[in-house]
This record gives structure tokens, C-alpha cells and sequence, in this order.
């Protein structure tokens, strides 16, 4: 784990300063960030459905076929790069309101680093599970929640009482662009690519 991803999590408002400044110096430094932390969802998204499974009833695994859930993950892992990107030009456009002036880059990054919760939190789809799921997923909202309004006013160079009105409407498109892409994903996975489910009895 890199530096400013711990800081993220024990020292939050050092965090955006340092993420700040090593942006301004390299405009596309949140590309590795972005593009590997990503990975991880699908990736354990893919060991969980075809190696572990999950069930439905009693005595019976459920798992998905490799080619399945190959498309699942694939899917997932553009959905999340569409949609920190999204984010990031919306960012960009809210930020003028405000009288902030951060580049479409630095915008992005802001995004990325904000979502690095979910991020980490794709780990437990090594092992499927609903509660699990909610519990995590719960978790991370709650924690991009806490780095967003944190690190607005910081990162974007915004006075405090800008930064929180920028942050919360941030937090609300954010909201509506998560559901809507996932929405978009799973009826496509669903109607288009048919997934396949492989049965398996135990005992």
C-alpha cells in the first residue's frame, strides 16, 4: 500500500495535502492509483463466483461459469473507470460555481482517491456473501462519505463553507451516478450476455 493510500485512512487531511501536491507536479499521477486499485473488485469478484460460490439453498453452491463471470468483471472494471471519470468532469464543472479553478486531471484524481474505500472493500468478494456484502459496502460508503468532506475544502483550495456545499453535492450526483451505471451493468449482464450458473449439491 503506498503512502498516501495509509495516510487516507490515519491521517486524512495530510493525506489531500500531499495527493495535492503531487498532482500539481504530475498531472496523471492518480492513473496508477486509479487503474490498479480498480482491479481489485472484478479480480475478487472472479475468484469468489467461480472458485467459492454461494448459496441459495441448503446442501447447493451456486457459481458462475469462468467465460460468466469473466463478463461480470470486465463490465465491473469499466463501470468503475467510467464512472470515477464521470465524477471527475462533474467535479470540474461544480468546482467554477465555486470559484475554484482545478484542472479535469486533478478533478479525476480527487475522485479516485475518494472512492479508495470501495476500492479495498472489493476484497470481500473473495468470499460471496449478501450480509457480508452490505456490511462492507456499508463501511466504505461511510468512509468515502467522511474523505470526501474532509478533502474538498483541502484539495480543491475552497474556503471550509464552500467545500462542505461543494462536497454535498458532490456526494449527491456521486449517489446517482453509482446507481445508475450499476443499474445499466447488471441489465446488460443480464439480457445481453446471459450468464451461466454452474449447481453444485454438497453432501
Amino acid at each position: 500500500m503506498s503512502a498516501p493510500i495509509v495516510k487516507l485512512f490515519t491521517q486524512p487531511n495530510f493525506a489531500w495535502t500531499d495527493i495535492r501536491k503531487e498532482e500539481e507536479a504530475h498531472p496523471r499521477h492518480y492513473l496508477a492509483h486509479l487503474l490498479l486499485l480498480a482491479l481489485i473488485p472484478p479480480v475478487c469478484l472472479f475468484i469468489g463466483t467461480t472458485y467459492v460460490g454461494w448459496s441459495l439453498a441448503e446442501n447447493e453452491t451456486v457459481k458462475l461459469s469462468s467465460s460468466s463471470a469473466l463478463q461480470l468483471c470486465v463490465l465491473l472494471y469499466l463501470s468503475i473507470i467510467v464512472g470515477v471519470a464521470l465524477m471527475g468532469l462533474f467535479i470540474r464543472w461544480m468546482s467554477r460555481t465555486f470559484d475554484a479553478r482545478p484542472t479535469v486531471n486533478q478533478c479525476i484524481g480527487f475522485a479516485a482517491y475518494t472512492v479508495t474505500p470501495f476500492f479495498l472493500a472489493g476484497f470481500a468478494g473473495l468470499y460471496p456473501s449478501r450480509w457480508l456484502a452490505i456490511i462492507v459496502l456499508g463501511a466504505a460508503s461511510v468512509y468515502s462519505t467522511f474523505l470526501l468532506f474532509v478533502g474538498m475544502p483541502t484539495f480543491m483550495h475552497e474556503r471550509k463553507e464552500q467545500g462542505l456545499l461543494n462536497a454535498a453535492c458532490v456526494w449527491g450526483v456521486g449517489l446517482l451516478v453509482l446507481v445508475t451505471i450499476l443499474v445499466e451493468m447488471i441489465l446488460l449482464w443480464f439480457n445481453v450476455l446471459t450468464p451461466e450458473y454452474l449447481r453444485a449439491t454438497v453432501g
